[in-house]
């Protein structure tokens, strides 16, 4: 789920700003709850990642107290930056990690929240976050493994200027112990927190496709080769693939007798301004033809499948 600029276009204070950044983990299950949640650890230590910066000071119910707790053994999209979306399907971006704590905290009890969200450093408010939070287990009497996942649905979350973007992971706990915010008189002192920045840096991307077909099939030996094919890439902003345009794309061959394509290229083909491509060969031997493209920071390398044309 993604929480943009707007979560932080007010600034509130007191007994009621707390309420309105943390709810307890029966009624966090959806993004946005997580999301609250989130807010009150992350400002409870002074750190702002680009939102505008909200009062905590709740005079009448004390301040949220600092946990004795860390995280550690974090790990999210399975230590890869690249996280590649397609038009379509939400993508899971699976995180762990190790809490360990003091005697003040339960990561099992149903009022703990946690979990680990993205935020884009080069646009405030931009979070993205999963839809629940995170599964915490107990090892032992303080320490937890966690974990959870990131859950981004294209359809409703991204815009193509999010590919390529610098995207922080930071891992955020409350622990209620008990208070309802919801509740006038909860004991603001009595609600733990914990947070940690940068435990992760990942780039978005836009899933790409790419097509191969040589022709004629079969072909004598030393006759032209026509390979054409196509590069397309997920557009965020209408759901649909389009072509990758002006776009660098070699082309490879490997021979029926061989496993693997070589390591050298034949020749490099620029993608036309609709993705298309299109270049002639000489045949000489029967075998295996492709594109292969070798990716840029907005969008992931691909290769298409080897189109089979017999030499006679």
């Amino acid at each position: 789920m993604r929480i943009r600029a707007t979560l932080a276009a007010a600034t509130v204070s007191g007994a009621l700003a707390l309420a309105a950044f943390a709810v307890p983990a029966a009624q966090a299950t959806d993004g946005t709850g997580l999301a609250q949640a989130h807010k009150l650890a992350q400002q409870a230590s002074g750190h702002q990642s680009g939102m505008q910066a909200r009062s905590l000071t709740a005079a009448d119910s004390g301040d949220p107290y600092e946990l004795n707790a860390t995280f550690s053994n974090i790990e999210v999209n399975s230590s890869k930056s690249a996280i590649v979306v397609g038009t379509t399907n939400t993508v899971h971006v699976s995180y762990s990690f190790t809490f360990t704590h003091g005697s003040d905290a339960d990561p099992t009890a149903d009022d703990f929240v946690s979990g680990i969200d993205l935020y884009r450093n080069t646009d405030d408010g931009n979070f993205l976050f999963g839809d629940v939070p995170a599964t915490c287990t107990a090892a032992s009497s303080t320490v937890a493994n966690c974990k959870g996942s990131i859950d981004i649905n294209p359809q409703e979350e991204l815009t193509n200027t999010d590919a390529g973007a610098h995207w922080t992971g930071e891992a955020f706990a409350i622990a209620y112990n008990g208070q309802d915010p919801n509740d006038p008189n909860a004991d603001w002192s009595k609600v733990g927190t914990a947070y940690q920045d940068a435990v992760s840096s990942n780039a978005l991307q836009r899933y790409s496709k790419l097509t191969v077909n040589a022709s004629p099939e079969p072909v004598k030996k030393g006759g032209t080769l026509t390979i054409t094919g196509a590069l397309t890439r997920a557009n965020w902003d209408t759901h649909k693939y389009a072509g990758y345009t002006v776009q660098p794309v070699k082309l490879q061959f490997r021979k029926s007798s061989s496993s693997s394509y070589p390591t050298t290229y034949l020749k490099t083909v620029t993608s036309s301004s609709t993705g298309s491509l299109k270049t002639t060969y000489t045949a000489t031997y029967s075998g295996y033809w492709r594109y292969s493209f070798l990716g840029t920071s907005t969008t992931p390398a691909v290769k298409a499948t080897g189109d089979y044309v017999a030499v006679q």
